[in-house]
């Protein structure tokens, strides 16, 4: 017997709550998912448009030069010019553009943009342990899951090619990517939402995802990462001054020292980063004082954006070192209009990165944070905080579908922390039809990538184009 303030069977006492999910629950969201292979068939996956209206492989590059600092730009050249594998790594943007001619479910989430299969690697957690997730998030937006899935696949078998591995192999890996993140969504979409949130701890990605043959490798790189500190790059790359600090000393073309004017601008950006930070984290960088700044070339996409680093002392000359690093607009913004999908406007875009990271990553940097110089937005990070990465195409043919597994089992885990996995995984089901045809896709787009590299090395080759070659 119900007393006076009781509610009606199957509703709560209270009312919904805005954030919170409904009760009942509106609809099934894994038949949701399975009712949308009726519209996009998984095996259509498989396709691609071919498109008259396609940019040049060398104009795409050209265009995604525009904003860039002009003398860097022959050195991003020469650094994609070098393989098919490396040239994918820079044309985010040419992948996103031949991406809207493929099927899309519809379904967002938070994407990395760039998850080829160089993009995840281990990273220090607050305790001093060591974290494997995607590590990259330049481009991050909300987009279709299936891009990031399909690049990561496509990239795999040019890295497998480029370590010599037959082309059995190397479809395979695209294969195994895919099962592992249809698998692992299938798990995430059966825990509690908590379990789901938190699964697949580090210590478990191996076992889950049967990637043995890979530990002899990850325990290398994990005892590389647990060397590459701020401290172990600050005595390799600064030098002491009188009086007791330290600066930068030039190193070119990769690191140099910037004007003082260049510098102060730099530095006191950081003022407003700190106002980005969680209020706990400021004692912790007021224990340092901040040395000198330097301009510092990195990655293969990113070169020719503004880089730099920060040295920062402690009471005892100890180093931390941040980077601050330009944030410029997603290249896959502009391309996802046409599938039906908008990402919010963050107001700024190192916010979107850093934001965009929190979402997808389970342990972020503690010292993720944004800034503007100068009136450009930049993100600010901790540099060569025990950073490690598996080269994938240095792999063994016999190591790739290992690799292949891990990968794409820490993808699911990254977008299921913004999609419901239950949709996606009602989706993907519990055959073979998506990754076989993600594979085929993987190989006709890298049959693609190497026409782009080979339009890309002739223009280099011709004068079209300039490059610096080896830097």
């Amino acid at each position: 017997m119900s007393g006076s303030g009781g509610a009606a069977a199957g509703t709560t006492r209270v009312p919904g709550v805005r954030g919170f999910g409904q009760w009942p629950e509106e609809g099934s969201p894994k038949e949701e998912g399975k009712a949308l292979r009726d519209s996009v068939p998984r095996g259509a996956h498989a396709s691609i448009e071919t498109n008259g209206g396609r940019p040049g492989a060398v104009s795409a590059v050209e265009e995604s030069n525009h904003g860039r600092i002009p003398g860097l730009t022959a050195m991003r050249v020469g650094r994609m010019a070098a393989t098919p594998f490396a040239f994918l790594r820079g044309s985010a943007g040419l992948m996103a553009y031949d991406l809207t001619r493929t099927p899309v479910t519809g379904v967002g989430a938070q994407i990395c943009g760039d998850a080829h299969a160089a993009n995840f690697g281990l990273y220090g957690d607050a305790r001093g342990g060591l974290v494997m997730d995607l590590n990259d998030f330049d481009e991050t937006v909300h987009g279709p899951w299936e891009w990031d899935l399909k690049r990561l696949a496509a990239s795999l078998v040019l890295a497998g090619r480029e370590a010599g591995a037959d082309e059995d192999t190397c479809r395979k890996a695209a294969h195994f990517a895919t099962g592992s993140y249809r698998r692992t969504m299938r798990l995430l979409a059966k825990l509690p939402a908590l379990d789901a949130w938190n699964a697949i701890a580090d210590e478990e990605l191996v076992s889950h995802a049967d990637a043995h043959d890979l530990l002899g490798t990850l325990e290398r790189v994990s005892e590389k990462a647990r060397g590459n500190t701020s401290g172990r790059f600050a005595a390799k790359s600064t030098e002491v001054v009188e009086g007791g600090g330290r600066h930068f000393v030039d190193a070119p073309p990769v690191l140099r020292r910037v004007p003082d004017a260049e510098a102060a601008a730099v530095a006191l950006s950081l003022e407003d980063y700190l106002g980005t930070l969680s209020e706990d984290r400021l004692p912790l960088l007021a224990r340092y004082t901040v040395h000198d700044v330097a301009f510092r070339v990195v990655g293969t996409g990113s070169v020719g954006t503004r880089s730099y680093v920060v040295l920062l002392l402690d009471h005892r000359g100890e180093a931390l070192v941040l980077q601050v690093k330009e944030a410029r607009p997603s290249v896959l913004v502009p391309h996802l209009e046409a599938v039906g999908l908008t990402t919010p406007d963050m107001g700024h875009e190192g916010r979107r990165v850093v934001l965009g990271q929190k979402r997808m990553q389970v342990v972020s940097d503690i010292l993720l944070g944004w800034t503007t110089v100068e009136g450009r937005p930049f993100q600010v990070r901790q540099f060569r905080n025990r950073k490690g990465s598996v080269d994938p195409a240095a792999l063994a043919a016999d190591q790739m579908d290992d690799y292949a597994r891990m990968t794409g089992a820490l993808l699911a885990r990254a977008h299921a922390h913004s999609a419901d996995p239950r949709r996606i995984a009602g989706y993907c089901g519990k055959s073979e039809e998506l990754d076989e045809a993600i594979a085929d896709f993987s190989v006709e787009y890298a049959d693609r990538t190497e026409a782009d590299h080979a339009e890309l090395v002739k223009a280099v080759r011709s004068g079209r184009i300039a490059a610096e070659l080896g830097v």
